[in-house]
């Protein structure tokens, strides 16, 4: 786990390479494309880099194609705004000439104002629940070999404990909602932009899936074809990305070969750290002739 979240901190340490473009590259992990949350985080990094000294409240972002993991890439950031109390950055990040995602981000000064918060719901802790070691021993047999291949990765950069694993068994309950713990498997800097991008990083792990569990589906069924076409997070306050982090998330409609995500995601105090929302791709695949 060390090695594997020390190659994540050193992946989102992006390349300057000129004024506003940076270079980035993927982990050569035998992935047939770059994971979607790499490709946010590095974003958000390359627009962090042109702004001084204001945190991130939001980011917006468009999947275009599937990342290449084995080529380099570029993003390349203009500065459309700094006001007064918020900066506007976009994001392109670019392969083969062609661009494959593109960020919108805003910052903004520290401010205080009326606050509230929706409560964290009433689950189960991390410390209660079956580590990766555990859910391998007493369910890997049972699943698909692409699901047991998964389960059977030992070196992660991001430790997850879902709370109802049986559903990945096709036996959990049919209401499109899930939460799931995750955190970075060892401790991070205390740098706060590096746990802006890891929390972006993990803010896209399992999110689409919930919009599968109505259908007692999951992203490793042979006959799908699931793909993220969009992501927005919001920050709302300070957290440690290598703490864990309560992932609340539901999925109010699929149709038209698209589902809808929404998560809120919770500190380990029951405090709303973030939130995120997403459309992605659920495409039945034809059958071969």
């Amino acid at each position: 786990m060390a090695d594997a979240i020390d190659g994540l901190t050193q992946i989102l340490d992006l390349e300057t390479i000129e004024d506003n473009i940076f270079r980035g590259h993927s982990p050569q992990v035998g992935w047939q494309r770059v994971f979607g949350g790499l490709v946010v985080a590095q974003a958000l990094v390359a627009a962090t880099r042109t702004v001084n000294a204001r945190p991130p409240h939001s980011l917006h972002g468009y999947f275009m194609l599937p990342g290449d993991p084995s080529v380099p890439i570029v993003y390349e950031v203009d500065r459309i705004r700094d006001g007064a109390s918020f900066t506007t950055r976009r994001c392109n990040a670019i392969q083969h000439g062609r661009a494959i995602f593109s960020l919108s981000a805003s910052f903004q000064i520290l401010e205080t104002g009326l606050d509230h918060a929706m409560p964290a719901p009433d689950v189960p802790k991390p410390e209660d629940l079956a580590s990766a070691a555990e859910l391998r021993e007493r369910f890997g047999s049972l699943v698909p070999d692409a699901m047991r291949r998964w389960f059977e990765s030992t070196n992660r950069a991001i430790e997850i404990r879902p709370v109802d694993p049986l559903r990945y068994l096709g036996r959990g309950a049919p209401t499109p909602a899930q939460y799931v713990w995750l955190k970075a498997a060892k401790r991070l800097p205390d740098d706060q932009a590096i746990h802006n991008a890891v929390l972006a990083y993990l803010s896209d792990m399992s999110l689409l899936d919930t919009a599968l569990v109505a259908h007692k589906r999951t992203l490793f069924d042979p006959d799908l074809q699931v793909a993220s076409l969009d992501h927005a997070l919001w920050f709302h306050r300070p957290f440690r990305a290598d703490e864990w982090l309560l992932y609340a998330q539901d999925s109010p409609n699929t149709g038209g070969a698209r589902g809808l995500t929404r998560g809120l995601i919770y500190a380990h105090d029951g405090s709303l750290v973030a939130s995120v929302a997403q459309e992605g791709l659920i495409r039945l695949r034809r059958p071969s002739a």
